[in-house]
């Protein structure tokens, strides 16, 4: 098991890339006029597209396995918070790849009649549940950061309050400077912890995905390529820095 695990970690980076090209190429594709002397160039873009998505699901056979390993050391840790979001997250990929292999055998024809609109739907629910508890986490480490902080954080001069007149509700100078000091711990605390802050861009990215194909937030591709394109650069630069990557 561990030796597989092993293995499947230097698949990971090579799906990232594979991963970044595809939303780029979905991002190009939104881009180009499908009509006109641009329609081939369109057509050929959607065609690599396909191609990199049936090259990622043919890299992720497996990673199933390693979900469930990831859900094993995490149900150990002694933050129950953590321990619940960690374990059900990673038991939701688990079955998210699961799903994907499956998908994968049906489009390549191991699999007939399978209906991959629905395992489609399926898979993309589990990897929207994944993100959901991801993001609950990373929230909860900022707040136990900005408890953390907060009390030895040197008291920043007041802010200028915010006139009145621009805001729909009446505000004080104190309620002003309160909310300025709440932003800048909040902005100091994500500054002097990149892990946790490319994380949570990484999630706050990778969500508009799953809530697009499932109908809940129509976004429009390019939306969803551009979101998609940023987080895998930020997944590939956790793996060349893998001090930027959040843990456990």
């Amino acid at each position: 098991m561990d030796s597989w695990v092993r293995f499947n970690a230097q698949t990971q980076a090579k799906e990232r890339v594979i991963r970044a090209a595809q939303y780029a190429c979905t991002l190009l594709g939104h881009t180009l006029p499908k009509g006109g002397a641009m329609a081939e160039l369109h057509k050929t873009v959607s065609q690599l597209e396909a191609h990199m998505s049936m090259t990622r699901k043919l890299l992720r056979l497996g990673n199933s396995v390693e979900a469930l390993e990831a859900a094993k050391r995490a149900i150990h840790l002694s933050d129950g918070v953590l321990r619940l979001c960690l374990t059900i997250s990673h038991l939701n990929r688990a079955m998210y790849f699961v799903c994907d292999n499956v998908l994968w055998a049906g489009k390549v024809g191991l699999i007939s009649k399978l209906d991959q609109h629905k395992w489609s739907q399926r898979s993309f629910r589990y990897y929207l549940f994944a993100l959901i508890l991801n993001l609950t986490r990373d929230v909860y480490e900022l707040r136990l950061l900005i408890e953390h902080e907060g009390p030895y954080r040197p008291s920043k001069p007041p802010c200028s309050p915010i006139p009145s007149t621009t805001l729909s509700y009446p505000t004080t100078p104190a309620t002003s400077a309160r909310i300025c000091r709440k932003l800048h711990l909040l902005m100091t605390v994500l500054y002097s912890n990149p892990p946790l802050l490319l994380d949570l861009l990484k999630n706050g990215c990778d969500i508009f995905i799953p809530l697009d194909r499932l109908g809940i937030y129509p976004t429009g591709s390019g939306f969803v390529g551009a979101c998609g394109l940023v987080s895998s650069i930020l997944s590939i630069l956790t793996m060349v820095h893998p001090w930027l990557k959040l843990k456990p």
